[in-house]
C-alpha cells in the first residue's frame, strides 16, 4: 500500500490573527471561553471576525477540527470543546478480560470504560467517551460515543469455516469479537489457518463485524508463521513497495558519490562503534581527544541519514508512516530498505561514511563546557560488541592500544556524566530482562537474562548527553522539532502507589509538584532487597508514558529540562526531523526546514502512535516464544513472584525465565477467594488464606495457549 502525506482543510493553521495566535487556536480559546454555551458556526465566526470571503473555508477548518476530535458538534449544529460537555478524547486500550482505558489527548487521568459501553471500539482506536461517573479513590468511569479513527482496518486470526458464512477468531485478546466472512471469499483458507482478514463493515453491538480474507498465513505451528501474524496484527509492513526500494537504491547512489556542502574529511579521527554482536545497522561511533589542560573532547558521531533521506520523496513518506524500525523476536523489520539501513548509511568499521557529528568538551567533572556540530567523514576503526568492550573495561581483553586507552577514557567521563545526571534525580530501572534464544529453525531453546554492562552503560550515558545538548541548542534558538517529553505522574497515580508501597515499609511524598529525586529515593531503598524488581515494576507502572511533542515539556525520568531524539536516524523518524533542523541551523546556516510547531504536530502523533504499536509487537513476539517454550515444561514447577492482582486471578513471574503465567481464581480450590483492592490481595472468605502482590510461591505450569499467547499456574503453596 502506496503512503502519502495527509493533506490539512482549510485554511492553514498558521494562520493568525491580532493576537498573534493560529486560527485554530483561537477557536478553541473562543470555545473554551464561551459563557453562551456551544456557538453556531456564524457565531463563532462574528466572534473572531472571519471575513465572508473566508467563510466557507473557515467552515472546512471546524470540520477538520471535529474530525480530529478537538472541538465537538452538539445538536442543533453548535460547537464546543470537548471539556465543557464533559467528554474525552484519547486513544483505547483494551483489558484481557475486556474492559478498556483511554488515555485522554490532554495528558489528563486515564478513563476507564467497561466492555459493554465501548461499543465497536477496538484496541488503539481514538475515541470520544462521555463521563459518566467519578468514583472516589478511582479512575473517571465513561461511555464510549464515537469513534474518530480507526486503529486497524485489518487484523489477524485463526480461520473458522461454516457452510454460509466462516468466521475469523482473533489472535489478540484483546479484540473480543469475530469477523464474519462471506463463504465465497475466504481466498481458499483452511479451517484453523492463520489470516490477515480486511474489515469491510464495524458492525454494532448487536451485529458482528464483516470482513474478507486479505493473506492466508498458514497453520500457527508452521515455523515463522506465528511472529509473522503478529507482525501483521499490529499493521507493521514486511516489505517496502518497489517504487520505495528503487527510490532508496536511487539516493544511496547519488548520495555516496555527493557529500554536499560544508562536509569535514574526519577519517584521521579514531572513533569506533559499540553494539549488539548481530547488529547490522551502526547508528553511533564515539571518539575521545584528550587536550593538554585536561580537559576531553568526545565526539559522539551519528549516520547522516537525513544526506540520503530528503523530505517528501518515496522513501521519507514510507519512513514517516512507519515511525521506527521494529526488532521482532526473530528479525528486524527495518524503517529504511536495506541498502540504506544496513549498507550506505551504517558506520560500518574501516569504510568512509557520512556522519553528523557532535563534539562536546568535557571538564574534569563531567559537565560539557563547549560544543560544536560538525557533517563529517569518518572511517570506524573498529565495530565491537559490548562484550569485546566490557572485555577491555575488565581488563581481561585488548583491541589494540589506542582503541583500549579511549575505551577507559569514555567510560571514566561516562561516569562523570552518569553521577551528575543521578545527582539531578534522573531514574535509573534496571529491571531484569529476558533474552529469547532461537535455534536454526525459530524454536526457543532458552530464556537468559540479558545483561546490562558497563559497556552498555557507557555508550548509553553519552548518548543521553547528547540527546540533551542538542535539545537544549535547537529550543535556544526557537527552532521546530520534536522533542522526547516525560511529563509528572498523576496525583491520582501517585496516591496509589503510596498506598501500594505502604506495604513494603515505604513511603512516597505526598507534595503536589513531586520530584524525580522523590521516586529516586524509592529505587535506592530498594536496591539488593528481595522485592526490587517489584518495587521498580510499580513505580514504572504510575510514570507516564514517553512521548514525542513539539513543546519542549521536560523528561521527568531523566529529571531533563530538555530531551529529544538525535541518536538513532537510521531506526526512529523523529531522529531523521532532528537532523535536518540541527544541520539547516548548525552547520549551513540555512532556513528552518519546518516552518512552526504545526507543521510538526500530526507527525509526533503518528510517531508515538506508531512506537507504541512496535513496543507491543516486540513485547508479543516475545512472550509467543515464551509461551512455546512452557510447552515443554507441562507439569513442572518453579519458584515465582506475585506481580499482579485481579479479582479473576493473579499473575505470577517465574525468577529463574522471567515468564509471567495466570493463576486463575477457579484454580484455588482450597476456598472461595475475594479481591480486595486496596490490599492488593486475593483473600480467602473462611480461612483468610491471601495472595498478595510481592507474595513468592511455588507454582506448577498447568496449561498453555499459544493462540492466545497465555500460560496458567497452579499453585503449589507459598514460600
Amino acid at each position: 500500500m502506496k503512503r502519502t502525506r495527509k493533506g490539512r482543510a482549510g485554511p492553514p493553521d498558521s494562520t493568525v490573527g491580532d493576537s498573534g495566535q493560529s486560527l485554530e487556536a483561537r477557536v478553541l480559546a473562543a470555545l473554551a471561553g464561551s459563557d453562551r454555551g456551544p456557538l453556531k458556526t456564524k457565531e463563532l465566526a462574528r466572534a473572531l471576525t472571519i471575513p465572508a470571503g473566508d467563510y466557507r473555508s473557515f467552515r472546512r477548518l471546524l470540520a477538520g477540527l471535529e474530525k480530529s476530535g478537538k472541538i465537538y458538534r452538539t445538536k442543533g449544529h453548535r460547537y464546543a470543546v470537548a471539556a465543557k460537555l464533559d467528554l474525552v478524547t484519547g486513544s483505547l486500550s483494551i483489558t484481557r478480560n475486556g474492559d478498556g482505558f483511554i488515555r485522554p489527548d490532554d495528558g489528563g487521568e486515564d478513563v476507564f470504560v467497561p466492555g459493554q459501553r465501548l461499543a465497536t471500539a477496538m484496541v488503539g482506536d481514538r475515541v470520544v467517551a462521555r463521563i459518566e461517573r467519578r468514583p472516589r479513590g478511582r479512575s473517571r468511569e465513561g461511555t464510549v460515543i464515537r469513534i474518530l479513527d480507526r486503529a486497524r482496518e485489518t487484523l489477524v486470526g485463526t480461520f473458522h469455516r461454516g457452510p454460509k458464512f466462516s468466521y475469523v477468531t482473533p489472535l489478540d485478546v484483546r479484540l473480543t469479537r469475530d469477523v464474519l466472512v462471506a463463504s465465497d471469499d475466504d481466498q481458499g483458507a483452511q479451517d484453523g489457518e492463520v489470516v490477515v482478514v480486511r474489515i469491510v463493515t464495524y458492525g454494532d453491538g448487536r451485529v458482528s463485524s464483516v470482513g474478507s480474507i486479505e493473506r492466508v498465513l498458514g497453520s500457527l505451528s508452521d515455523p515463522g508463521v506465528d511472529v509473522v501474524a503478529v507482525a501483521y496484527g499490529f499493521g507493521i509492513s514486511l516489505e517496502f513497495e518497489p517504487d520505495v526500494d528503487s527510490a532508496a537504491a536511487a539516493a544511496a547512489k547519488s548520495g555516496s558519490l555527493d557529500g554536499g556542502p560544508d562536509r569535514v574529511d574526519r577519517t584521521d579521527l579514531l572513533c569506533f562503534t559499540i553494539d549488539p554482536a548481530d547488529a547490522k545497522d551502526h547508528d553511533d561511533a564515539l571518539s575521545l581527544t584528550e587536550a593538554p589542560d585536561g580537559t576531553v573532547e568526545v565526539g559522539v558521531h551519528i549516520a547522516d541519514v537525513s544526506h540520503f533521506v530528503r523530505r517528501d520523496t518515496p522513501v521519507d513518506i514510507e519512513a514517516a508512516a512507519r515511525g521506527t524500525s521494529v526488532y521482532l523476536v526473530d528479525r528486524t523489520i527495518p524503517m529504511l530498505p536495506a541498502v540504506l539501513s544496513n549498507d550506505v548509511c551504517s558506520l560500518r568499521a574501516g569504510e568512509a561514511r557520512f556522519a553528523v557529528s557532535l563534539f562536546m568538551t568535557l571538564d574534569g567533572e563531567g559537565r560539557v563546557t563547549s560544543r560544536r556540530y560538525e557533517r563529517t567523514r569518518i572511517r570506524c576503526s573498529r565495530g565491537l560488541s559490548y562484550e569485546e568492550a566490557q572485555e577491555v573495561l575488565d581488563g581481561v581483553g585488548s583491541i589494540s592500544p589506542d582503541v583500549d586507552g579511549a575505551l577507559r577514557g569514555l567510560v571514566e567521563r561516562a561516569r562523570l556524566v552518569r553521577a551528575l545526571r543521578y545527582a539531578r534525580g534522573a531514574l535509573d530501572f534496571d529491571l531484569p530482562e529476558a533474552k529469547v534464544v532461537l535455534d536454526d529453525e525459530g524454536l526457543p531453546i532458552d530464556i537468559k537474562r540479558r545483561e546490562r554492562k558497563e559497556s552498555h552503560r557507557l555508550v548509553e550515558d553519552f548518548m543521553i548527553l547528547a540527546n540533551e545538548v542538542v535539545a537544549n541548542d535547537l529550543e535556544a534558538r526557537g527552532l521546530a522539532t520534536l522533542y522526547r517529553v516525560h511529563e509528572p505522574p498523576t496525583p491520582e497515580r501517585v496516591e496509589a502507589l503510596a498506598e501500594t508501597l505502604l506495604d513494603f515499609g515505604l513511603k512516597v511524598s505526598r507534595r503536589k509538584a513531586l520530584k524525580p529525586s522523590d521516586m529516586q529515593g524509592l529505587l535506592t531503598a530498594v536496591k539488593g532487597r528481595e522485592e526490587e524488581s517489584l518495587v521498580s515494576s510499580l513505580v514504572l507502572r504510575s510514570l507516564k508514558k514517553a512521548r514525542y511533542h513539539t513543546e519542549n515539556l521536560g523528561h521527568f525520568g531523566l529529571a531533563s529540562e530538555g530531551y529529544l531524539h538525535f541518536t538513532s536516524p537510521i531506526r526512529r523518524y523523529p531522529d531523521l526531523i532532528v537532523h535536518r533542523v540541527l544541520t539547516a541551523a548548525f552547520v549551513h546556516g540555512s532556513a528552518p526546514p519546518y516552518r512552526d510547531a504545526e507543521d510538526l504536530v500530526s507527525t509526533a502523533e503518528q510517531c508515538s502512535v506508531r512506537e507504541q504499536a512496535a513496543e507491543e509487537a516486540e513485547r508479543a513476539s516475545v512472550a509467543l516464544k515464551k509461551v512455546e517454550f512452557m510447552e515443554r515444561h507441562l507439569g513442572d514447577t518453579f519458584s515465582g513472584r506475585v506481580s499482579g492482582v485481579a479479582a479473576f486471578g493473579f499473575f505470577v513471574t517465574l525468577e529463574e525465565f522471567f515468564v509471567d503465567g495466570l493463576v486463575h481464581v477457579s484454580g484455588l480450590q482450597d476456598d472461595f477467594y475475594h479481591f480486595r483492592a486496596k490490599d492488593h490481595a486475593l483473600v480467602g472468605e473462611r480461612g483468610g488464606r491471601r495472595f498478595r502482590l510481592g507474595d513468592r510461591v511455588e507454582v506448577q505450569v498447568a496449561r498453555v495457549d499459544k493462540e492466545a499467547r497465555q500460560i496458567d499456574f497452579q499453585v503449589v503453596r507459598k514460600l
